[in-house]
């Protein structure tokens, strides 16, 4: 990893974007990295645009602004890549990751985008493992599996802490095997 990692998710209030970008930022807590997640919304309402934004870094993190140079960008809602510039200040050798039934030859195609690509049915996969459309879970299991920023296993750990209470257990569990689909169903195309 470079000195500074940088993650900006595109999604719909609802969809988990806010709570994808702390996850990762706990994991990365948990082995040892400096880190920094925040959203960036209008209304609060289920269904508004969102962006969240994460920091993972070996040195400390003295930046605040929102990230405008991400090293990843993921996408939750399909429809952003026909209404919004997400592929706006990607670095070209970075990774666009769009939560999609499409391939990544397509999305490549649509997005013109000349950096790697990766799909992911990270609805289809929340929906038949936790029972609801949660795309964050499987998409960071996509990143994972493509850039090894961080342990499955720690993402794991985060899951647990973060949603325990909350969800229970079985709840976590269910989360944990979307992570994990996620990570194995990734179609990647360079």
């Amino acid at each position: 990893m470079s000195d500074l990692f940088e993650i900006r998710i595109h999604g719909r209030a609802g969809q988990g974007g806010k709570t994808g970008g702390q996850i990762l930022a706990y994991a990365a807590f948990y082995e040892g990295k400096t880190v920094q997640a925040f959203p960036e919304y209008g209304s609060e309402r289920r269904g508004a645009p969102t962006v969240a934004y994460t920091r993972i870094s070996n040195k400390e993190i003295r930046t605040h602004e929102p990230i405008l140079n991400p090293d990843v960008v993921i996408v939750l809602d399909e429809t952003y890549i026909f209404t919004l510039p997400i592929t706006k200040g990607l670095k070209e050798n970075g990774l666009l990751i769009v939560n999609t039934t499409k391939s990544p030859e397509e999305i490549k195609k649509i997005t013109k985008f000349n950096g790697k690509v990766i799909t992911v049915d990270a609805t289809g996969i929340s929906i038949a493992t936790v029972g609801r459309e949660a795309p964050n879970i499987p998409t960071i299991g996509s990143l994972i599996k493509e850039t090894n920023i961080l342990k499955l296993e720690s993402v794991e750990k985060a899951l647990d802490e973060i949603f325990s209470e909350k969800i229970g257990k079985n709840g976590v569990q269910k989360n944990i095997k979307a992570l994990k689909r996620g990570y194995m169903e990734v179609r990647s195309w360079k």
